[in-house]
């Protein structure tokens, strides 16, 4: 399983894509073709909404998190990053698009939020620009971690390569045990525009 979305070198829909809507304009923000901006001037969200992130650890200091309300699901992974890595990089990057203070660069959707960090990518010292990766299994054990610890929304930062059979059971079950729990599961679409088929994604 590698990491989904590292690079953002362009967030408009891809030409030719299904995305390409009636309703798509241009000059369209990523936001505002999912049509958030409107939501976003309603509520900044509630503290009673815990959303679990799991991805890389996150930068617990940047100014744009300093007011955010966040909490660690105890772990082997730590949740506060050591080094400026690429897993750091990018569980930050997400967890502002969730819960920076509004007017930061970050989108901050939900700053009013919880936000319960669940890493399964290690902070890597190789600087051999290896993407981040974990196994299926350990997926699964996230997943189901954040629902047992309260997350109502869980953001999934991740991909699959090539999950075996027990390992889509591993990720079935997990998904089941959250939707059993009310908890909604959302997962990243991919930097490649494609959707293949896993257990994520068919579930």
């Amino acid at each position: 399983m590698t990491a989904s979305g590292l690079t953002t070198s362009s967030l408009t829909p891809p030409v030719g894509g299904n995305l390409r809507g009636p309703s798509w304009k241009p000059t369209m923000t990523p936001l505002e073709l999912i049509h958030l901006p409107a939501l976003m001037e309603l509520t900044h969200g509630h503290a009673d909404v815990t959303i679990g992130l799991i991805d890389g650890p996150i930068a617990m200091a940047h100014p744009d998190l300093a007011e955010a309300r966040i909490r660690e699901v105890p772990g082997k992974l730590s949740g506060t990053c050591s080094q400026d890595g690429v897993a750091c990089q990018h569980g930050t990057f997400v967890a502002g698009v969730l819960v920076a203070k509004r007017g930061s660069r970050a989108p901050a959707i939900c700053p009013g939020c919880t936000l319960l960090v669940r890493p399964i990518f290690s902070e890597t010292t190789s600087g051999n620009g290896q993407i981040p990766s974990a196994t299926p299994e350990e997926l699964a054990a996230a997943i189901i971690e954040c629902a047992e610890t309260g997350a109502r929304v869980i953001n999934v930062s991740a991909g699959l390569g090539q999950p075996s059979a027990r390992s889509e059971r591993a990720l079935e079950e997990a998904l089941g045990h959250a939707s059993r729990r009310g908890t909604i599961v959302v997962a990243a679409a991919g930097n490649q525009a494609t959707l293949g088929s896993s257990a994520i994604t068919r579930d």
